[in-house]
Parts: structure tokens; C-alpha cells; sequence
């Protein structure tokens, strides 16, 4: 850990030397743009010409640059005013081809982005983190955590530790543009790290000129929402038919005993647990920003503090960010340039059932639910004040960059490193577990450090004809690890730490605690990237530009004998305009063009890199990490986990493009529309082996998926008047088709729990049984006919048996909707008059279905009461009434067969949704005639209201569409995300 601090404590030194990009010095040093930069003010007013020569990321960023009234890819100024928390949040509808997941309205929460499709399987929570993009902030890919903490979890639930949504430290009054990188060429220059799309961050820059300083500020409301809660009189009626119809003497006498007794108030008085539960909630913010300097150095700092709130079970997030750049020009043909970014979030969590117990992996009796009476609840409250859940992530990462330029040739050095790390201390008292108290403790953490070395020429060798030459080599090198211990079983409720003695190391057992069951984890990857790469760009005229790369890039996760991977990319971009319509006025700009690149994808484990190997697996399938026997662990094959051979092969990620972009009608209408196709191959996945093996699967490289798709954006001045009514009108969507191309050892199919992947059908697709009704009574039921191997009776569903072997088993089984949609976009609006603007903003998602876990369970009640598993838990929100729930038939719940099972599509729902995301009025006081001539020094006095997360129309039969677990699950049990309102100031002097 020392080591970790001490090279961290290094790069923060060289940070502070200088900060984030050399545009600044660009005046008196005439330097080009730097790749990857972003970094060029489009502000509203500049010409399209100049735009265009603006170096950005990818034929279609460049289109959307030209968008008079977008800054860069997403329209920054809009954004600014709605209280976002998370860079997810932000983009969501913002960013064409980008599917944001939000399945949680508590603040802080892991939230999901992929884009241009899934590369990856979606079935566990573990899944989603190798399907998300690259992030970079200020030219930094930020390190994300690693999910190989699940491997000693018990649950797919919440990973251990804080588990805080990382990008959430973003501030949007400090972002100067962001970008989604989805061109081959563009991700090419970018490495393995962006084989998913990357999402590129630039924050406001150091600059030179007048002193500036900015001052934002809001303060509003979470609201609590509006919930028809009931008590056991509804719970009563709801199980009425049920037993009306297959009800007997000895199930009437193994009735739920809190629905027994109606004098009961607990579960028979008020239903007003919402009073308690639900609470609009403050939610504010202030930041303070200032720049200043000349053209031989320039400095910004940013500040900012952030309380954002939910408003269910006293959750919020508060946030704390500090940044520091600085450039400076020393010489004339010298620049040095850093940034330093640091910040805090504490988190209060939730305080429900699930995610206790997904912690202490303990679930105590549940045959009597928790109340949803107000005092009892409250009581209930009372008790769980005694509880410790404190939950901090610390981030720091920032870059120093040396850049030298004598005449043509440029050579440019980065030092670069991010760091984050987590801690969770967390207790409950017996009280609430059943006699037996709980204790654990959490610290992690991720570093990457980066050198990066590049010299580029520029050749100027005929008229008209230009050639610029680079070369650059890049070395990454990441750390993860945790230290994880949890204990049971302590003295007394007050004792809520878990303490060893460590006066006498030379002790065998100087690391137990005498008072507690203690059992400890750790666990640490390192990962090293380095990559070689040489591009070339031609550009003749304003006509044609060609680009091409070619890397080599070595992965330490990749078996030695295929660890490095060669990879070349090109795009290809035409003028149109300027080759056939030169001289036609509807055309301002129209552009053709094309790229096709591979991108090596790196594993996220290392395990992959030895081959065979022994690990330290003495658990069982319920509990993975406690031995069943024996006082120590020893090591053995890892039969759980899974066999590792030889022959993996480093994944690689093919994309194709074609964009057609132009400006009409004298820069007033912008489109672009682009065509994607890429194939995600040689990917590992754990294949199923027999039995008699011992292991669980076996991993083999061989999984392909292709993803194709359609992206169209317009954006234009629908209405425009320099002193009137103005109407700025954007709108993007983007389709996405995703299919199995191929399996391992040419499998057409592979069987992965409750999961199928097929060839030719989507990655996201659902496999459930077909249900077509009920058969009333046995004289219904076809002889013999069986559910694996359990006779159906009177009572129990319909499954379509479409082998016609009189069984229904997996065989009948079969794959259908998807987790992912298949059309994802947004409409934003602003309107303007005088000082007065409007804005408001819809977002989409069409095309996708989920698995109503909740409606399953509830109706499903007898096996639910009966197991003990985490999906039995019934937290107090389930005593509600959902507005459009939907009416399934009355099976006979006592059945052996389960007729609620989940796997079936009576209970896949349409997922599709069209929300209100935020609506916002603003007024310029800046133009008041007060402000005017008073001389003092402002340049724009803003002043706003928002509200977000207004109206959601959806055909859904939950409460939230959106509330949809990562792999397509919904259970009802995720904090439903409130409707905000604010009032705010932008100041800048």
C-alpha cells in the first residue's frame, strides 16, 4: 500500500507543475491540435469553416460540431442547468448509439452504458462490466473496478465493498464537451482500452485573456412519489380465489400466520409505511471556477461540493470535487502542460432486506414480513439506527504532458494515472439477525499509471498535397486489490469492530479475533499493456483525407503465446460538396465516408494468462468460500470456477462504417446518418463439460457477435429571429440488431444456467417456455403428460410442447424478446425569446422486454413463503398497489411444477418507454438594464428552474421501466427514480 501511495504522491507532484492541453500557447507556438484533444471552443457564433479544421474524434463528431447549436457531441449548455449526478446519467438520450441503464433511483448507484450494441453476454451482474466503454477524462482512460471481487460473493447482487457508481465524481459545470468515439479509425488511435466505444470527457481548460470566474449554484427537491400502499385486507383478498379454488383443510391450516389474525394492526391497521420510507428530500450544489493568465502560462481551478438526495429510505450521495491545471511555454517551441482532478463521494445506502442480507449472507426467517403500520415500521427504523454502513470512494488521476515542436516535427511525452479507492464498514446488531450480530470491512483499490511517447512529421510535398507521419509507443500498467474480511457472532452490540492482535506475529493464529467467527479475503491482479503503433494522414485539398494505423499491442492477461496482436485500422473521408455541388447554395457542407479498423480486447481476469492452474476452492454451490469441512483451506483444481487450457486467443473487435453528414439551407439544418457493422470475435466463454470431469465448464475462445446497426441525427434552427422568437430543434436515433455469428468447437447452441445462446438469435434473448392458458381440470390435461418428469394436473399452465414428446422440459423451451432495445435516442428542444428560454428533452428506448420477477413472485407466494432465498424477501415497498399492474390467471400455487416460474413469457413484458427526462425555463439577467450599468464585471447572470424525471409513457407493468435490473430481471425492489425540482444561478464575471 505504501508503494501505491508513494507512486501516486509522484504523479500528483509532477501534476502540479503544469495542467490539461496546450491550446493556450497555441498563439505564440502555432502548434496543431492535439489528437484526442477536444478541446476547441465551439461556441455558438463561429463558422462553420473553422469547425471543420477542428481536430476531433471520428467522422461523426465532426458532423456534429458543425450543429450550430450543439457544443461538440452533446449540447453542454443545456445540460448544465439539470441536476445530474453520474457521466451516465448525462448522456442518457444525449449521445447517439449510447444505451444508458439506470435500474436504481438511489443516488450513487452502478449504473450501465454500451454502446452500437452488446459485445458480451448479459446474464449476471459480473457481465456487464466487460461490456462498458472506455471513459477518458482529459485524454485519461479512467480505470474501472474489477469484477473478480464477485468470485467470493454469494449473491449476483451489489459487488462488495462501497459499491459506488465511480462516474459519478464527474461535475458538469467543470465539462467542457463530451464526445462518443465510435469511428474505427478514431478507437484505433485509442488501443485495447476502447474495444467497447469509449466516451471522451474534456473539462474546462486553463486559457489565456481576461480573468474569469464562474460561480453555479442550485438547492431543490427530490419529491416523493405518489404510492397506493395497501395491508393483509388487500394481501387477503389477492389469495382468496387462489384458495377458493384449490384451497384445502390442510393448506387452510398452513396459512400465513401474519395474515391470520385481522385484529393484527401490524399487518391489518394503517398501510402508511410510505410516510416513513418516502421523503422529498434537499438536493443542492455550488461550485466555484476561476482561470486566469497570459499566453506563457494560464491556470483554472474548480471547486465544487454536491449533496444529491433520493427519496426513499433516506439514501443521498455527497459529493466533493477539487481540480488544478496549469499550462505553461517557457520557451518558444516548448510547452508543458497538467491537470490534477481529486474527489470524494460518501454514500448513504439503502437500508433494505436484500442488500443486509446479500452482505451478512444470512437471510433469517422470513414467515413474517416487515410491517407496513407506520409505528411498527418506525420501530423497526428505530432498531436499524443501530446499524453501520459507511460507504466512501476517493478518486485521483491527472496527467503532466511535455511537448517540444521544432519546425515540422513534433515530439510529444504524457505521464498519466488514475486512482480510486473504496472502503465499507458495515455492522448490524443481533437484534436484527437473529441473536447473532455481523461485522465486516472493506478497503480496495484500482491504480493505472501511463507513459505515453509520440513524434509526428508533417511533409508538405506538392501543392495542394499534405502528409503528416506519426509514430508512438504507450505502456499501461494497472493494479486492483481488495482486502475484505467479515465476522459473526460478536460478544455484545456494542462491540462493532473486529480487532486482531498483532503483538506477537510469530503466532500462528495472531490474526484471529477471539470474540468473532471471522473469515478474511484477498485478492490482487496486475495487468500490463504495451502497445507500439505507426499512422499516416493524407489530405488533398478540402477534397480527400485517408487515415490509417497500425498497432501492435501486448496484453500480460493473454497466454504467451498469443499475447501480442497486430491490428490496422483506415477510414477514408470525401467532399461531396466540394467535387460535384461547389457552386450550389442549398449545400453548405456534404461529406462521404468510411472506415473499417480491429481493435484487440484485453481479458479483465488473469487467470486466463496461466493455463492450467490450482486455485483455493473449498466452498459448495450455495456458499463458495466456505469450506464444508476441514479447519484450513488448502488449494485445488478449480472445479467451481472452471477448467483454463491452452489455446485462448486474445479477442478481437471488427467494426465498419459509412457516414453521410451535410449542412443545408446556410448552416440552418445539420444531419448525419451512419452505418455500422461490427463483429466481436475469438471471445472466451465457459463451455459445459461432463459431469464426471468435476468441473463446471470449460473455457474456450470461439464466441462471435454481430452487431449492425442505422444512426441518423438532425439538428437545426427551426425558427430563427436575431430579435425574436428563436427554435433550436435536435433529435438522434439509433437502431442496433445483435446475433450470435458463432460458438465454440462450432456448437450451434450452449446451455449456461438458465441462459441459452444460439446461433443466429440476439445475445440478450430470453429462454422461457411458451404459455398459452390453463387446463381447468385434469380431464384437460393430454395423457402422461409431464413436467419434468412431474405429472400435470388441473390447475397448472399451458406449455406449448413444440417437440411433441408429450414433456415439457428444456427442449421446449425457447429464445425470444431481448434485454437490450432495438431503438435508443432523444429529442431535445429549446426555445428562445428575448432574455427568456425554454428547454426540455425526451429520451427513448424502444424494442426490448423484461422478466417480471416481481408479479412472478408475488404471485408465485406459496413458493416464495416456503424458500429462503434472497428473491423471497418481501421488503415494506411490496405493500403497494402498482397503478397498471396486470391480471395473470389463478394457477394452483400448491403445484409441484411452480406454475409462476419466471422462465415463461406470461410474464415477459414490453419494456419500451418514451420519458420526459427534464424540462428547464431560464432568464438572462445579465441584459437587465440594472445590471447593465453597474459596471460590475458580469458577463451572464443566469437564472433557472428545472424539474426532472417529469412523465414516463410506457405499456410497463411495474412501476418504472427503467428499473430493470442488468440482465433484464425486474423484482421490484430498486428505489424508484424521483422527480427533482430546483432553482439555480449561473454567475460569471
Amino acid at each position: 500500500m505504501v508503494k501505491n501511495y508513494t507512486s501516486v504522491s509522484f504523479a500528483l507532484f509532477l501534476a502540479v507543475v503544469g495542467t490539461q492541453s496546450l491550446h493556450a500557447n497555441q498563439k505564440i507556438l502555432k502548434l496543431p491540435t492535439i489528437k484526442h484533444g477536444l478541446l476547441r471552443d465551439t461556441v455558438k457564433g463561429e463558422s462553420s469553416d473553422n469547425i471543420l479544421e477542428t481536430d476531433t474524434i471520428g467522422h461523426m463528431i465532426k458532423a456534429m460540431q458543425k450543429f450550430k447549436t450543439i457544443r461538440d457531441t452533446i449540447n453542454i449548455r443545456s445540460v448544465i442547468p439539470v441536476p445530474n449526478l453520474s457521466l451516465q446519467q448525462i448522456v442518457k438520450g444525449n449521445l447517439l448509439g449510447v444505451y444508458v441503464q439506470e435500474p436504481n433511483g438511489e443516488p450513487g448507484t452502478e449504473q450501465s452504458m454500451i454502446v452500437q450494441g452488446a459485445s458480451g453476454i448479459l446474464f449476471s451482474k459480473k457481465d456487464v462490466y466487460a461490456l462498458q466503454p472506455a471513459i477518458y477524462l482529459n485524454g485519461i482512460p479512467m480505470v474501472q473496478e474489477n469484477p473478480f471481487a464477485f468470485d467470493v460473493q454469494k449473491y449476483d447482487y451489489n459487488r462488495i465493498g462501497p459499491a459506488t457508481n465511480l462516474f459519478s465524481q464527474i461535475d458538469i459545470s467543470n465539462i467542457e464537451s463530451i464526445a462518443v468515439i465510435k469511428d474505427p479509425f478514431e478507437l484505433a488511435k485509442l488501443g485495447p482500452n476502447a474495444a467497447n466505444g469509449a466516451i471522451y470527457v474534456t473539462t474546462k481548460r486553463a486559457k489565456s485573456g481576461v480573468r474569469e470566474i464562474t460561480l453555479n449554484s442550485y438547492f431543490g427537491y427530490a419529491t416523493s412519489p405518489k404510492v397506493y400502499t395497501v395491508n393483509g385486507v388487500y394481501e387477503n383478498n389477492f389469495r382468496k380465489p387462489f384458495y377458493e379454488k384449490y384451497g384445502t383443510q390442510e393448506r387452510y391450516d398452513n396459512y400465513a400466520s401474519y395474515l391470520r389474525d385481522s385484529t393484527n394492526t401490524a399487518y391489518f391497521g394503517p398501510s402508511n409505511w410510505n410516510d416513513k420510507f418516502y421523503k422529498s428530500t434537499p438536493t443542492y450544489s455550488a461550485d466555484l471556477g476561476i482561470t486566469a493568465g497570459n499566453d506563457r502560462a494560464n491556470f483554472r481551478f474548480f471547486g465544487s461540493g454536491t449533496k444529491n438526495a433520493g427519496n426513499a429510505d433516506e439514501t443521498n450521495l455527497n459529493r466533493y470535487n477539487i481540480s488544478f491545471g496549469i499550462n505553461m511555454a517557457p520557451f518558444s517551441w516548448l510547452s508543458m502542460s497538467s491537470n490534477v482532478t481529486a474527489s470524494r463521494l460518501d454514500r448513504t445506502r439503502n437500508k433494505s432486506l436484500r442488500d443486509r442480507f446479500a452482505e451478512t449472507r444470512y437471510i433469517p426467517d422470513l414467515s413474517s414480513p416487515l410491517s407496513p403500520n407506520g409505528d411498527v415500521y418506525g420501530s423497526y427504523l428505530e432498531e436499524n439506527k443501530k446499524n453501520v454502513d459507511n460507504n466512501r470512494v476517493t478518486t485521483l488521476n491527472g496527467n503532466v504532458t511535455l511537448t517540444g515542436h521544432v519546425n515540422k516535427l513534433q515530439i510529444q511525452s504524457s505521464l498519466m494515472f488514475d486512482y480510486n479507492e473504496g472502503s465499507r464498514d458495515f455492522f448490524t446488531p443481533s437484534t436484527l439477525m437473529d441473536g447473532v450480530s455481523y461485522i465486516s470491512n472493506y478497503f480496495g483499490y484500482s491504480q493505472r499509471m501511463i507513459l505515453n511517447n509520440s513524434a509526428s512529421y508533417k511533409f508538405d510535398f506538392a501543392e495542394h498535397h499534405e502528409l503528416n507521419l506519426e509514430v508512438g509507443q504507450t505502456y499501461q500498467g494497472d493494479t486492483f486489490k481488495y482486502n475484505y474480511a467479515r465476522a459473526y457472532n460478536g460478544p455484545n452490540d456494542y462491540v462493532k469492530l473486529s480487532l486482531v492482535d498483532g503483538r506477537y506475529p510469530d503466532k500462528s493464529d495472531y490474526l484471529n479475533s477471539p470474540d468473532f467467527y471471522v473469515f478474511r479475503y484477498i485478492d490482487k491482479e496486475v495487468h500490463n499493456l504495451m502497445s507500439f503503433y505507426g499512422a499516416a494522414q493524407y489530405k488533398y485539398k478540402s477534397l480527400l483525407a485517408l487515415n490509417a494505423i497500425v498497432r501492435r499491442d501486448g496484453s500480460s492477461n493473454g497466454q504467451p503465446d498469443s499475447r501480442w496482436v497486430t491490428t490496422p485500422s483506415f477510414n477514408v473521408s470525401y467532399s461531396l460538396k466540394e467535387q460535384f455541388l461547389k457552386d450550389n447554395t442549398f449545400f453548405n457542407a456534404l461529406n462521404l465516408s468510411g472506415g473499417w479498423g480491429r481493435t484487440v480486447r484485453t481479458f479483465l481476469d488473469d487467470r486466463y494468462a496461466a493455463g492450467p492452474q490450482y486455485r483455493s476452492e473449498s466452498g459448495w454451490f450455495e456458499e463458495p468460500t466456505i469450506p464444508g469441512y476441514g479447519p484450513v483451506m488448502g488449494i485445488n483444481r478449480p472445479y467451481e470456477s472452471g477448467f483454463i487450457g491452452y489455446g485462448i486467443k486474445m479477442p478481437v473487435a471488427e467494426r465498419t462504417n459509412l457516414t453521410l453528414d451535410g449542412t443545408f439551407l446556410n448552416n440552418r439544418l445539420n444531419a448525419a446518418i451512419s452505418a455500422y457493422n461490427r463483429n466481436d470475435k475469438d471471445q472466451l466463454i465457459g463451455v459445459p463439460v461432463a459431469q464426471e470431469t468435476g468441473y463446471s465448464v470449460n473455457y474456450k475462445s470461439g464466441l462471435e457477435i454481430n452487431n449492425k446497426g442505422l444512426e441518423l441525427m438532425l439538428n437545426g434552427a427551426v425558427l430563427e429571429n436575431k430579435n425574436g422568437f428563436n427554435w433550436n430543434s435536435a433529435i438522434n436515433v439509433s437502431y442496433n440488431k445483435n446475433k450470435v455469428t458463432a460458438l465454440p468447437d462450432g456448437h450451434q447452441e450452449l446451455i449456461i444456467g438458465d441462459n441459452k445462446l444460439q446461433v443466429g438469435k440476439s445475445v440478450g434473448s430470453y429462454w422461457v417456455y411458451s404459455n398459452t392458458g390453463i387446463y381447468n381440470t385434469d380431464a384437460d390435461v393430454p395423457n402422461d403428460l409431464t413436467f419434468n418428469g412431474i405429472p400435470i394436473k388441473g390447475g397448472d399452465p399451458i406449455w406449448k410442447d413444440y417437440n411433441n414428446d408429450n414433456r415439457i422440459d428444456n427442449k421446449d423451451k425457447v429464445l425470444t424478446g431481448d434485454r437490450i432495445p432495438s431503438f435508443v435516442g432523444g429529442w431535445n428542444n429549446t426555445f428562445a425569446y428575448k432574455n427568456f428560454d425554454l428547454n426540455f428533452n425526451f429520451i427513448f428506448a424502444a424494442g426490448h422486454k423484461a422478466l417480471n420477477q416481481y408479479e412472478a413472485t408475488k404471485y408465485g407466494f406459496i413458493n416464495r413463503e416456503a424458500g429462503n432465498d434472497i428473491n423471497s424477501i418481501k421488503e415494506v415497498s411490496s405493500w403497494q398497489k402498482i397503478e397498471n399492474e396486470k391480471e395473470y390467471p389463478i394457477y394452483n400455487p400448491w403445484s409441484d411444477i411452480d406454475p409462476y416460474r419466471v422462465d415463461q413469457d406470461l410474464f415477459l413484458d414490453n419494456a419500451s418507454y418514451l420519458k420526459l427526462r427534464s424540462v428547464t425555463i431560464g432568464y438572462d439577467l445579465s441584459k437587465a438594464k440594472f445590471i447593465n450599468t453597474s459596471k460590475s464585471g458580469i458577463r451572464r447572470f443566469y437564472v433557472y428552474a428545472t424539474g426532472m424525471n417529469l412523465l414516463t409513457v410506457t405499456n410497463f407493468t411495474g412501476v418504472d421501466p427503467e428499473l430493470i435490473n442488468f440482465n433484464g430481471y425486474y423484482d421490484g425492489a430498486n428505489l424508484s427514480i424521483p422527480k427533482t425540482f430546483v432553482l439555480g444561478i449561473k454567475l460569471d464575471l
